[in-house]
C-alpha cells in the first residue's frame, strides 16, 4: 500500500471531524424550518428560485436569468423567470466535505466574449464522488468556459491547485479549499483558496512544522511549490498569468523555479479558510472573511501584499494570548463541549502559539513588501462566516446603498443569520454603534454565539448562506446551500 493511500479507510470516519464545513445536512435529517426574515419591517423576503439542490453560486446573465452553481451535482444550471430551464456544465465533482463545485466569475467583457470562470474539485473517478480519497493530488482547479447562449463549453485551463489531503498520523480531509473567485474593477481575477491541512511558508511556518531541511509533507515543501500554494489570495490575468504589478511579482523571479512562479501569482496569504469574497463598488477595495478554527473570525480589507497572519496569529495581534488559550483549553464551551484543543493538524500544534504579540510578530514568514495587518472586525469565538457582498444599489433604500453583508457557514446562529456591515467614511473599515464593538472585537460567549452582534444582525433562518450578490435590478440575493434555494431581499 503507498504512503498516499495508507490509513485511508482509517481517516474517513474523522475526515469532517473538525471541519467548519459547507455541507447540507442528509435529507432524513432535515426538519421544517423557519422562513427566511429580515429585521427591518419594510424590507420582505421572497425566493426567487427554490428546488435547488445545494446551490453555492450565482451569476447573473441576463434582467431575469442567472447561471446557479449546484456544490454536490457539479452542474450549473440556467434560471430563467424564476424556474430552471436548462444544465449548462455538468463536471465530474468530488464534493466531500468542502469539496465540489465552488466559485463563479463572469469576465468583466462577458457580453461579448461570453467567458465564465468556474473553481471547482475533479474527481478522480470521472464521475461524481463523495470518496475523500478519490481526488488528484492538484485537483481544485480554475477553468474557463465559454458560453455559447444555452451551454458552457471548456475553454481554458486557468490552474490547478492542491486538493488532496493527508498525511502520516492525520486523517483524510477534504475541508479548507476556499474556491471563491472575483474579477477585480482591475480586470484581474482574484482566487481565495484555504490552507488544504497544509504547514509551510504561506501558512506563516518560515521552515515548515518540523524545522530546516524538512519537508512540510510527503510532497516536500514548506516552500509553496504547486503542492503547497494554498492560503492565499491568487491575483492572475484573465489567461491564468501573473501580470507584472502583483506584489510579490520581482520576489518570485528573485526566488525561481516552480515557487518562485507561484509567488509571483500571490496577492495575499497566511489564509486559514474563506468563503466570502467581494469587491467594494465603492472603493473597489477587496474584502474577505477568514474562517477561525474555535477563535477569531475575521472580517477583512485586503491590500497588496497583505499577510492575514494565519497560523501564528488569528484576530487582532494584541489578542495573540487569547487566540492560545482558547485553542489549547480543554474546559468545555458552549458550541464546544470537549474543549478546544487542535488546529485540526496534529503537525503544529496549538501549544506553538505565541505568548506576546511581539514574539507572534516576529515568526511571520515575512515575503518583501508583506505586512499583517489586524481584521477590520473580529469574534472572539468562531461564529461561522460565510459568504459575502456589497450592495451596489439604492433599491432597499438608500441606507443600505454600498454596505456589506455576511452570511453564516452554518446555521447554528438565528437559523443562518445574515450581518450587516456599514463602513467608515474613507470606506477603510467598520463603522460600529454598539460602543462593546469599539475595539473592533466581538466578545461572544461560545462557539455560534451572537453577543455584541445584535447591532449586525440584518437577516434570520437564511440557513448556509454561501453567496450574496445584486441583482439586475438591485435587490439583494442570497444563495442558502441547505434551504436549495436563492433568496430575493426587496422593498414591500
Amino acid at each position: 500500500m503507498s504512503t498516499r493511500t495508507r490509513g485511508l479507510r482509517r481517516g474517513a470516519a474523522l475526515a469532517a471531524a473538525g471541519a467548519l464545513a459547507i455541507v447540507a445536512a442528509p435529507a432524513a435529517a432535515q426538519t421544517p424550518q423557519p422562513e427566511p426574515s429580515v429585521v427591518d419591517p419594510e424590507l420582505q423576503v421572497t425566493a426567487a428560485v427554490s428546488g435547488l439542490t445545494q446551490p453555492i453560486g450565482v451569476a447573473f446573465i441576463g434582467d431575469d436569468k442567472m447561471l446557479v452553481l449546484e456544490k454536490a451535482s457539479g452542474q450549473v444550471k440556467v434560471v430563467e423567470g424564476g424556474a430552471v430551464t436548462g444544465v449548462a456544465l455538468d463536471l465530474a465533482v468530488n464534493s466531500s466535505s468542502e469539496r465540489g463545485l465552488l466559485g463563479v466569475a463572469l469576465h468583466p467583457s462577458f457580453r461579448r466574449n461570453g467567458y465564465v470562470y468556474l473553481f471547482w474539485t475533479q474527481s478522480r473517478t470521472g464521475a461524481d464522488t463523495t470518496d475523500l480519497a478519490a481526488v488528484p493530488d492538484l485537483g481544485n482547479r480554475v477553468d474557463r468556459f465559454r458560453w455559447n447562449g444555452s451551454t458552457l463549453r471548456f475553454d481554458r485551463r486557468i490552474i490547478s491547485l492542491r486538493s488532496f489531503q493527508q498525511d502520516a498520523g492525520q486523517p483524510l480531509r477534504g475541508n479548507h479549499n476556499g474556491g471563491v473567485i472575483r474579477f477585480g474593477p482591475d480586470r484581474n481575477l482574484y482566487i481565495i483558496t484555504g490552507d488544504t491541512g497544509r504547514r509551510g511558508q504561506m501558512q506563516n511556518l518560515v521552515d515548515g512544522p518540523f524545522g530546516p531541511g524538512l519537508p512540510d509533507d510527503q510532497f516536500g515543501g514548506p516552500e509553496p511549490d504547486n503542492e503547497h500554494l494554498t492560503g492565499t489570495i491568487l491575483r492572475l490575468d484573465e489567461d491564468g498569468f501573473a501580470p507584472r504589478d502583483n506584489p510579490f511579482y520581482w520576489v518570485g523571479r528573485r526566488i525561481g523555479g516552480e515557487a518562485g512562479k507561484n509567488v509571483k501569482k500571490v496577492y495575499s496569504y497566511g489564509i486559514r479558510n474563506s468563503f466570502g469574497m467581494a469587491f467594494d463598488p465603492k472603493s473597489g477595495d477587496l474584502w474577505q472573511q477568514e474562517n477561525g478554527d474555535d477563535s477569531y473570525s475575521e472580517l477583512n480589507r485586503v491590500f497588496p501584499g497583505m499577510n492575514s497572519g494565519w497560523v501564528q496569529i488569528m484576530g487582532p495581534v494584541s489578542r495573540v494570548a487569547d487566540f492560545r488559550a482558547i485553542e489549547t483549553s480543554t474546559a468545555p464551551v458552549p458550541g464546544a463541549p470537549n474543549g478546544t484543543f487542535g488546529l485540526q493538524q496534529i503537525r503544529w500544534l496549538p501549544t506553538n502559539i505565541a505568548e506576546t504579540p511581539q514574539e507572534a510578530l516576529d515568526r511571520l514568514f515575512k515575503l518583501p513588501g508583506s505586512q499583517f495587518s489586524d481584521p477590520e472586525l473580529a469574534w472572539r469565538y468562531e461564529v461561522g462566516p460565510g459568504g459575502i457582498g456589497f450592495l451596489d444599489s439604492r433599491e432597499l433604500g438608500r441606507r443600505y446603498e454600498h454596505d456589506l453583508f455576511m452570511g453564516g457557514s452554518r446555521d447554528l446562529l438565528e437559523g443562518g443569520h445574515i450581518f450587516r456591515f456599514e463602513l467608515t467614511g474613507n470606506r477603510r473599515g467598520v463603522d460600529v454603534d454598539d460602543p462593546r464593538l469599539r475595539d473592533l472585537v466581538a466578545d461572544n460567549l461560545g462557539k455560534w454565539e451572537g453577543t455584541e452582534s445584535e447591532s449586525l444582525l440584518f437577516g434570520r433562518n437564511f440557513g448556509t448562506v454561501t453567496d450574496i450578490q445584486t441583482g439586475p435590478e438591485g435587490d439583494l440575493y442570497a444563495v442558502s446551500l441547505t434551504r436549495n434555494a436563492i433568496y430575493r431581499i426587496s422593498e414591500r
